[in-house]
């Protein structure tokens, strides 16, 4: 009798399942949740996913884009994917409606790792769309909070109607996740930080930093400057985790287009120890 491993692909990586759009929540401007069913049931029983691994989602006639899963990983049936319109699949699922179906391969790459955070304090940092990949984190971190020390969230937005997820925040914060958003530029009625989300990771105190973790999401700048500020707070570089994002189109390792220095973000990623990919994310000048 065949098993399932959690967060491997259930059937063969190149078939894809037919998936229908449950339900859309749209978040912010151009960013929308899709809540997916499967359409065949044994294949809903079998898919089980790691927080930060991530989906194909295939548009016949369109094409096929990497879409990092953004639901709860002990919520079975549904399967939630955060995207922002960026592409030419991304915005042909934007003119999807409530009922319509494409195709899903997954999931594929590597997780955050949870498990090497026991018992230490957890600090997430992350901006924009970030928060995505890092929503299941939060949740599986929600849903086992007795194993770990403080959880702290550092999220940044452009502009206060730019933060995702906002509805979750008071939930977060009353089950133990202590949440602090910065936006970029300010509106008359944002009463919170204002300034790069770095910035909050340099004030916040760090009571034990050789038994803290840092897990983060964004623009590749953004990580390199979070991981300076970590290593700076004497937070140790193995304790340091990215998510990169790259054009995955095989989601395997077999075309090459994720390519990143000597790792494939699709297979090797795309979390990855910092101090594996740091050479390759130095930002010259600075």
């Amino acid at each position: 009798m065949s098993t399932v491993t959690a967060g491997t692909p259930a059937t063969d990586p190149w078939l894809a399942q037919t998936v229908r759009i449950a339900g859309i929540t749209d978040e912010i401007e151009g960013v929308a949740t899709y809540h997916l069913d499967f359409a065949d049931a044994s294949a809903a029983g079998s898919f089980s996913f790691r927080p930060g691994q991530f989906n194909m989602l295939y548009l016949p006639g369109v094409g096929e884009a990497a879409i990092s899963i953004s639901s709860d990983p002990l919520l079975h049936g549904t399967l939630d994917h955060t995207v922002r319109i960026a592409g030419q699949v991304t915005t042909e699922l934007a003119r999807a409606g409530v009922g319509a179906t494409f195709g899903l391969r997954g999931p594929f790459g590597s997780s955050w790792p949870i498990d090497e955070c026991l018992e230490g304090d957890v600090i997430l940092v992350t901006g924009g769309i970030g928060l995505a990949p890092l929503r299941p984190a939060i949740y599986e971190l929600l849903n086992r909070r007795t194993e770990f020390g403080n959880v702290t969230l550092l999220y940044g937005a452009r502009h206060p109607f730019g933060l995702l997820y906002s509805a979750e925040y008071d939930d977060w914060q009353a089950n133990g996740v202590d949440v602090n958003t910065t936006v970029d530029r300010a509106s008359p009625a944002w009463q919170g930080n204002v300034g790069v989300v770095t910035q909050l990771l340099d004030r916040m105190p760090v009571a034990d930093p050789e038994r803290t973790s840092v897990l983060c999401c964004g623009p590749e700048v953004m990580m390199w400057y979070t991981a300076r500020s970590a290593l700076g707070r004497g937070i140790p570089k193995e304790r340091i985790w990215i998510s990169l994002e790259r054009n995955m189109n095989c989601a395997i390792g077999l075309c090459g287009h994720c390519q990143f220095g000597p790792t494939f973000v699709c297979k090797d990623g795309p979390v990855v120890r910092y101090d594996r990919v740091s050479q390759y994310l130095r930002v010259e000048g600075f």
